[in-house]
């Protein structure tokens, strides 16, 4: 059974003197004492994560047993379910919350690849995601396809039907010397420790997630006389030259990695012709992927390990005609466009209207298995969470864990879950500033903490700009700094979740982690799976996060926020 503790807050505070105790909101001032956890609660959390973890255990079954977990998708679907009711049945608050329209899911129900001549090579490759299936297998020649000019063009002008179609450039792969996989160094580290507060950037509203179904959005109208998409220069479109053609796959190169590793991420979707007069410079729009609207209007795409790309094109360069045999069957998903949030709570007591949240985004790329991204952080916000409850102490805030799904494609997870509890940002007349729209629930939340940049070692927190906030994590992080985390810099991080709660003025941090191989081997590849997680290091991080929310969550003021510009 759960138990309040309540400790005179003066015993565990760290007095700052000549810091004034009051701010004002243009200009955050740091706090004149900050809360500090007993060592005995930090000891006790130290021993839970470090020594008697669970977290493997969660990892492993949702990698494993779910495998890869695109959005709208029956996995990600399934991880949602799982994840609720293992949070549940430890004694939280579990739920799923929807967000969407999203759109339509994907599964990869079988696909096989090879070359037929010259000679025979199975190819190491993946479909992309959202790809719509071949008829069946098809066998065609391989066609490289990299026209410059009109002339170029003419030159393919009905000579493409039924081809398979290489797209993009030769990848020069050569020795690697240097280490794919690096910690931060001391040096960097105290780099970072001494920037300066960020310049200010004007927040901009979110990208609205695309509804299915809804009506194409000013300038894609598919009624009155229609504008072919042109590259800007007043060159063709490429994908919609390849469509008009009646290509029958296309075929790219992977974007990174070399021996057999293919980074692959969603289909690409031919721009869609514009109502508009004709413009050379005008970018054209295209649909995601994922609206049903693009089916259509999409050829079926798989990328290609650079080698074996690399082959082909030497080939078709040669003069040599490849020609590949390739069937791809996929399944969309239509039943159901919204998509899920697992979210769960740890109630609090004298303060359990106010909410320290923690969290990782659930969904990933369909190529491996997620577990590098990120699957890890998810089973380090899940173990944090057990970790806090294992302490026998129930927090004075209410602890929320959410497990974001949309990241990949937007954030649009966590910028809904924003948008519903806390608003958003509305913009303003032209000249004037956005301003903010804010909900009953914005003044509730202490702090968000997310945990999204691989499996590697937790080396201290990212501030984003937040000086008042500063002095907190600066001494929550002395416990750990013999460990390897001590480092609090000003300097802002983005393109994860934390970035929806910091565009409204809500304290929302990342952590600075060790790269390992994580951008170099495993982000949105085929080898993101269990093997490359480093299980010391999850560890470590879901200690550390626990010992962070613990203390958030029992101090008596809300953690600072930053000026809202």
């Amino acid at each position: 059974m759960l138990k309040s503790l309540f400790l005179p807050t003066p015993l565990f505070v760290v007095l700052l003197p000549g810091l004034a105790l009051a701010q004002s909101p243009e200009t955050p001032s740091a706090p004149a004492v900050i809360y500090q956890a007993p060592v005995e609660v930090i000891d006790k959390i130290k021993d839970e994560g470090l020594n008697k973890s669970q977290l493997m255990t969660s990892l492993t079954y949702l990698t494993e047993v779910f495998g890869p977990r695109l959005t709208g998708s029956p996995n990600i679907k399934a991880a949602n379910d799982w994840t609720k009711d293992v949070m549940a049945g430890r004694g939280m608050q579990a739920r799923l919350e929807t967000w969407g329209p999203f759109g339509r899911g994907w599964t990869l129900k079988k696909f096989s690849a090879q070359m037929d001549k010259p000679y025979v090579l199975p190819l190491v490759a993946y479909p992309k995601a959202w790809t719509p299936s071949t008829p069946g297998e098809i066998t065609a020649e391989v066609v490289y396809f990299n026209p410059q000019t009109e002339a170029d063009y003419g030159r393919f002008k009905g000579k493409l039907r039924g081809k398979i179609v290489l797209l993009g450039q030769e990848r020069k792969l050569k020795s690697i010397f240097e280490p794919m996989g690096t910690r931060a160094s001391d040096e960097k580290l105290a780099e970072m420790a001494k920037a300066t507060v960020p310049t200010p950037q004007p927040p901009r509203p979110p990208a609205p997630t695309p509804p299915a179904g809804a009506p194409a959005a000013p300038g894609t109208s598919a009624s009155g006389p229609q504008t072919p998409p042109r590259r800007p220069g007043g060159l063709p479109n490429r994908l919609n030259f390849l469509k008009d053609e009646g290509v029958a796959l296309i075929i790219d190169n992977s974007s990174a990695g070399s021996t057999g590793n293919i980074f692959v991420a969603n289909a690409s979707v031919p721009p869609t012709p514009s109502t508009a007069p004709a413009d050379p410079n005008r970018r054209p729009t295209s649909l995601p992927a994922y609206d049903k609207r693009a089916e259509p209007r999409m050829i079926p795409q798989m990328t290609v390990a650079s080698e074996y790309w690399n082959r082909l094109y030497r080939l078709s360069t040669m003069g040599i005609k490849p020609v590949l045999s390739v069937n791809i069957k996929s399944q969309f998903h239509d039943r159901d466009l919204m998509a899920y949030n697992t979210v769960a709570d740890l109630p609090g007591t004298d303060l359990k209207d106010e909410v320290v949240m923690m969290g990782a985004h659930m969904d990933s790329w369909h190529g491996g298995t997620g577990a590098t991204d990120n699957g890890c952080n998810v089973a380090v916000v899940m173990e944090a969470a057990r970790i806090i409850q294992s302490l026998g102490i129930q927090p004075r805030r209410t602890i929320r864990v959410a497990l974001w799904t949309g990241e990949e494609n937007g954030l649009f997870g966590s910028t809904n879950y924003v948008k519903a509890h806390f608003g958003e940002m509305t913009p303003g007349k032209p000249g004037e500033k956005a301003t903010l729209a804010a909900k009953p629930e914005y003044e509730k939340l202490s702090a968000y903490y997310n945990v999204d940049n691989g499996s590697g070692k937790i080396r201290g927190i990212y501030a984003q700009g937040n000086t008042a906030a500063a002095p907190y994590f600066s001494e929550w992080l002395k416990p750990f700094a013999s460990l390897g985390a001590g480092t609090m810099t000003l300097q802002n991080t983005g393109s994860t979740d934390h970035i929806p709660f910091d565009r409204i003025g809500l304290p929302g941090f990342q952590f600075i982690q060790d790269d390992l191989d994580y951008w170099t081997q495993t982000h949105h590849s085929t080898m993101d799976v269990l093997e490359r997680v480093q299980e010391d290091d999850v560890k470590f991080n879901a200690t550390i996060l626990a010992a962070f929310v613990w203390q958030t969550a029992m101090m008596d003021e809300k953690l600072p926020r930053k000026a809202l510009n």
